[in-house]
């Protein structure tokens, strides 16, 4: 099977550049970030892949941001027996084939969408350290009056399930731990 793999970092993220003319059976689609692999679609494409299976990325920079898990997806590619193509690069990753200079060259390439991120979020925390100087940062609006949050105490403290708490409240179950404390 040929898979299309697509990711873009939000919601509002416009997938039309990745990939528009590149046949396959299934396109796998996340609107999350790369920081991690902890993406709904990513571990369903990963889940579902095989020998002989191809996966195409647009970019390299699209299947993660950090040069671990980059390095490790391809290296579990390749041990299925399967193949990974990223397009923008012209690089191709299976089990068949060894190129110490593509290898190089995926490492190499690893560490700057790594980097891209790090700059990216150096950027983000001196945009806010200036806006809390001038007093226009806030932070996120809390997600509970203080009433609810009085209520989810009472909640919590009489025992009632974490899970159930959370879907009365519209939180995740982390979130409701955060609160208590």
């Amino acid at each position: 099977m040929i898979f299309n793999y697509i990711r873009v970092s939000t919601i509002l993220g416009n997938t039309e550049r990745q990939l528009p003319s590149v046949e396959c059976d299934r396109t796998y689609l996340d609107k999350l970030s790369g920081k991690d692999t902890q993406r709904p679609q990513y571990q369903l494409m990963m889940s579902n892949l095989r020998e002989g299976d191809v996966i195409n990325v647009h970019s390299l920079d699209r299947v993660g941001r950090n040069t671990k898990d980059i390095l490790n997806l391809v290296e579990q590619v390749k041990e299925i027996g399967a193949s990974i193509k990223f397009h923008k690069e012209n690089l191709t990753f299976d089990g068949t084939s060894n190129d110490l200079y593509s290898d190089l060259l995926l490492t190499i390439l690893s560490g700057f969408a790594q980097f891209e991120r790090n700059i990216i979020l150096d950027r983000q925390r001196e945009g806010i350290a200036i806006a809390k100087a001038k007093g226009k940062y806030k932070g996120a609006k809390r997600k509970l009056t203080d009433e609810q949050l009085n209520a989810l105490k009472i909640d919590f403290d009489e025992g009632i399930p974490k899970t159930e708490i959370a879907k009365k409240f519209g939180i995740t179950r982390s979130y409701v731990y955060q609160l208590v404390k």
